[in-house]
């Protein structure tokens, strides 16, 4: 195509309002050339995305599409794809890559930075607008960067594809979270080894375009204070709470010690509400170093994530992560913790004393377990969590999830239909042989959550039957008609989640250029929370076949 032509998509994009306040307002690499480096007193280093050959649209969103105000048929549009291919500008961008550092698996891996991800600009949509506000639209696997190390800067379809689809998965459902905008394919192949074992192969590059009000982590507070830069700390912590908290300074009193404490204290509390949205939906983020955590307590940097497909709460999605378990499913309240006492230390220079940060560190301990207390009551269909009698029915639900494979969002969801207000107890069945047709303590509503529903006899299906009745008793109280308690606990408990193997099927389909699956699937995220005809598909549990596959079960962060 030739780039001087303009397509709708382009002009749409060169009518958007740039502010570009991160580089205007912000110390920037002196050096201009683009190569690996360590780079000091400087929070980014200006860079120019990689063309690529044959840049294509594979999917985009259209709700971010709306909020950022681009419009055109952005299917058939290649002046679209060559914008987010990385193979042209609009006026008002200026791309750059951030600097930062961070804890990797609870060591300081000192400056990391943006290696494959390059910042284009800040768009600032009106107020007025749906989703008004500061968006800043950066592309991952662009090319290399300054903090690219040994890598390539680039990123494959199948590593872009699960960012893609994952990003708006989680907003639809509710969680905090990046957007995505745009998955191009680039035309080109890259030479990935994914599971570190010396057989790499080409793979079909891709370009995603990620959307958030700011992409700034821990790590970049991180790198200034590891380093003795407190200058450059203390502007880049002030540009932060002007741009991202101007709430903290709305009576115009200037930026002080105090502020650096409530501006700690809020992401303490913001990162708890985070973490307790990821224990809802069975969501495990994988690699939770303090580069890959938000300052702004939003979910960011999806790279071997993974969703619960049977309740485990030490199951970790990434094959580095193994045999430590460092980030597996039931640690990830722990590590938001620890994780967030790393940030405290970087920010004691700019507070002066540790006091204030630990008592926000206590803060994020009790705003995680007010706000779980409050999700578990919620996802039961009860209208508070009280103490002294819910620990026990919770603690025991966790026990039946140990018992036998248990896919977490299906028992939820499905707990819903089971019917509270007829007082008889069920059945018990003591028969190991029995048939799960023929069990009468577990209600045929539930029977789809389970992966062996021929094991729930004996005393697995006895101690079902026992926390079943505990349950139906404990709602009784709350009074609730079974109808109401249903819609209250689907609108918390969804039905379509990004699980691995759909995630694995829509990468075969997509790497033979076959984007419908990618579509449809995407059909059933935007609405997670109700039930769908004709696409029941994208709710069933994990098939057999996927239980140990490559990218169904575990992932590298090889993409």
């Amino acid at each position: 195509m030739n780039p001087n032509l303009p397509t709708r998509a382009v002009e749409s994009l060169a009518s958007l309002t740039f502010d570009n306040s991160f580089v205007r307002e912000l110390p920037g690499d002196t050096e201009d050339r683009n190569f690996r480096r360590q780079v000091h007193r400087a929070c980014y280093s200006r860079v120019q995305p990689t063309p690529v050959r044959a840049p294509r649209l594979l999917a985009h969103s259209r709700e971010m599409a709306e909020v950022l105000g681009i419009t055109g048929d952005l299917g058939s549009d290649s002046g679209f794809a060559e914008v987010f291919g990385g193979n042209r500008l609009v006026p008002g961008m200026e791309p750059f890559a951030m600097c930062y550092g961070g804890h990797q698996f609870g060591n300081w891996a000192g400056q990391l930075g943006d290696g494959r991800a390059i910042n284009l600009g800040e768009v600032v949509v009106p107020e007025s607008g749906s989703g008004g506000g500061r968006w800043v639209l950066q592309l991952k696997g662009a090319g290399p960067t300054p903090y690219s190390r040994s890598a390539d800067g680039l990123a494959v379809l199948r590593s872009s594809l699960r960012e893609f689809i994952c990003s708006e998965a989680m907003h639809h459902l509710g969680v905090p979270t990046t957007r995505a905008l745009s998955l191009v394919t680039t035309g080109e192949q890259v030479i990935r080894d994914m599971f570190y074992d010396g057989h790499a192969r080409a793979e079909p590059g891709a370009v995603v375009c990620r959307v958030a009000p700011s992409f700034t982590r821990f790590g970049n507070f991180e790198i200034f204070t590891s380093r003795g830069d407190i200058e450059t700390l203390r502007t880049l912590a002030d540009y932060t709470i002007r741009t991202d908290f101007p709430q903290l300074i709305a009576d115009g009193k200037p930026i002080d010690a105090e502020t650096y404490a409530r501006w700690f204290d809020e992401v303490c509390q913001t990162t708890a509400t985070l973490i307790v949205h990821w224990m809802r939906v069975g969501f495990v983020h994988g690699v939770m170093n303090t580069d890959n955590l938000s300052i702004l307590g939003l979910t960011i940097d999806y790279g071997p994530y993974g969703w619960l497909e049977d309740y485990d709460p030490d199951w970790t999605p990434n094959t580095t992560d193994a045999q430590g378990k460092r980030y597996c499913f039931g640690n990830q309240p722990r590590i938001a913790l620890w994780n967030l006492l790393q940030l405290a230390n970087a920010l004691v220079p700019l507070v002066g004393k540790a006091e204030p940060l630990e008592a926000s560190l206590h803060g994020y301990s009790e705003a995680f377990e007010r706000g779980w207390r409050r999700m578990m009551a919620a996802k039961l269909g009860l209208e508070e969590y009280q103490e002294s009698v819910d620990d026990e029915l919770v603690d025991g639900l966790l026990v039946c999830f140990a018992q036998t494979e248990t896919d977490m969002t299906l028992f939820f969801r499905r707990l819903a239909d089971v019917p509270v207000h007829d007082e008889r107890p069920l059945m018990a069945d003591h028969r190991e042989g029995a048939e799960t047709s023929e069990t009468p303590g577990i209600p045929e509503s539930l029977r789809e959550a389970f992966y062996h529903p021929d094991r729930l006899t004996g005393q697995i299906g006895e101690t079902y039957r026992r926390w079943l009745d505990r349950y139906r008793r404990r709602v009784r109280m709350t009074g609730i008609p079974d109808a109401d308690r249903a819609a209250n606990m689907n609108r918390v408990n969804p039905i379509y989640v990004p699980r691995n193997y759909l995630a694995q099927l829509a990468i075969d389909r997509a790497e033979q250029g076959d984007a419908d699956l990618l579509g449809e699937w995407l059909d059933a995220l935007r609405r997670p929370y109700a039930e769908i005809a004709g696409l029941e598909r994208f709710a069933a549990k994990r098939p057999e076949w996927a239980r140990n596959r490559a990218g169904c079960s575990m992932l590298s962060c090889s993409s």
